[in-house]
């Protein structure tokens, strides 16, 4: 088992709140859940969401019904929660009536369970979002010199857990692909009812090979050959799934800034790879800068999220391509970020400096990376 740094999840209770935990399918939900339970001392129920009669009896509102089901119980557990109808509400009443009452609630679906959940929660919720492994995970039994051994095995086949614990390349590619057939486009097809998966996989490939590249939601529609909102509403909803992410563009001070496009990562480098079959070493590939910056990116975010570490984020390019990579926002500051898998010189484009001055920008690069996402 790789030890996540959310652990021990005890940690994370509070009486009279939910823990929320969500992500995408296959990172290790039920894993970290299983091993805290294993060792747990409270007298805890357990329920799917997927049973019919756990979605009768949560799904009430009935807060007679509710108590019931709660009653004697130190820890109410609900896997697959965005299956329950009105589930925020639902577990409203649990920890309004129990107040001494530890709720946990898991899901793969972000889009389900965070507009149902989140509304009636306000206040009574803390949220875990698991992301595929991260390097900082992986330092918990892995030192900084392991870290940067095995950095072409993240960057070519990702850090989903099963993947990291496969040794055999082909069975990892094997994976993958099974992954994105079977689980993560699976929330989109069954619960949009969308009836071409040939066209999602078609705009995930595309998105694959604009990887850190602004992206236009019409030359999009004009090589899928459908209309723009419904590339825009496939885009919301594979970033609502954990496939991908998006980073729009910040303008302040320059008329010349591009704003209206965006980035789009993928959360898992493999994944990105699995989508244009492509698992060739890094010495033979042509996009080893534009999977260093996904790599780069998403180790970031996943260090933030754990170390609740708050920011804007944005990308920065103007019209005469003049760039950097990631801007956080943070304390009234800004931050920059650019990504280069070779330590290049690197000058500081004058257009950010005279627009805004005293706004540092570091350059990260193989060398030195590990010290942004540790």
């Amino acid at each position: 088992m790789i030890p996540r740094a959310y652990q021990p999840l005890e940690n994370q209770l509070v009486k009279g709140k939910v823990l929320v935990i969500y992500g995408p399918r296959r990172v290790g939900k039920s894993t970290l859940l299983s091993n805290f339970l294993s060792t747990t001392k409270l007298k805890y129920r357990l329920d799917s969401g997927d049973n019919i009669e756990t979605q009768r009896l949560v799904g009430s509102q009935n807060i007679k019904t509710i108590e019931q089901y709660c009653a004697g119980y130190e820890l109410i557990i609900i896997d697959e929660a965005q299956n329950i109808p009105d589930i925020g509400k639902g577990l409203k009443i649990m920890v309004d009536h129990f107040p001494d009452l530890i709720v946990i609630a898991t899901g793969s679906s972000s889009f389900d369970l965070s507009n149902k959940v989140g509304e009636p929660l306000v206040g009574r919720q803390r949220i875990l979002k698991l992301y595929p492994i991260s390097q900082k995970d992986l330092n918990i039994e892995l030192n900084t010199y392991d870290l940067r051994q095995n950095l072409e095995n993240y960057m070519v086949f990702g850090s989903y857990p099963e993947v990291l614990t496969t040794k055999n390349n082909r069975d990892k590619i094997e994976y993958l692909h099974q992954l994105i057939n079977s689980y993560l486009l699976k929330d989109i097809l069954a619960l949009e009812n969308i009836k071409s998966p040939r066209l999602l996989q078609d705009l995930l490939r595309l998105l694959a090979y604009q990887l850190g590249s602004e992206v236009s939601f019409n030359e999009l529609a004009t090589q899928l050959k459908i209309d723009v909102k419904t590339v825009g509403r496939y885009l919301d909803l594979l970033e609502k799934t954990f496939i991908i992410i998006s980073l729009g563009g910040l303008s302040r001070n320059l008329r010349t800034e591009v704003t209206s496009k965006k980035k789009y990562f993928f959360l898992d480098c493999g994944v990105r790879n699995a989508i244009i079959n492509n698992f060739n070493s890094l010495a033979t590939r042509n996009d080893v800068g534009q999977l260093w910056e996904n790599f780069i990116f998403m180790e970031r975010v996943k260090k933030k999220h754990y170390d609740k570490i708050y920011t804007n984020d944005y990308f920065w390019r103007t019209y005469s391509q003049k760039e950097i990579d990631l801007i956080e926002e943070r304390d009234g500051k800004l931050f920059g970020f650019e990504f280069k898998w070779t330590d290049k010189k690197y000058k500081v484009p004058k257009e950010w400096i005279a627009a805004y001055p005293g706004n540092e920008v570091t350059l990260y690069t193989k060398e030195n990376y590990l010290e942004l996402i540790l």
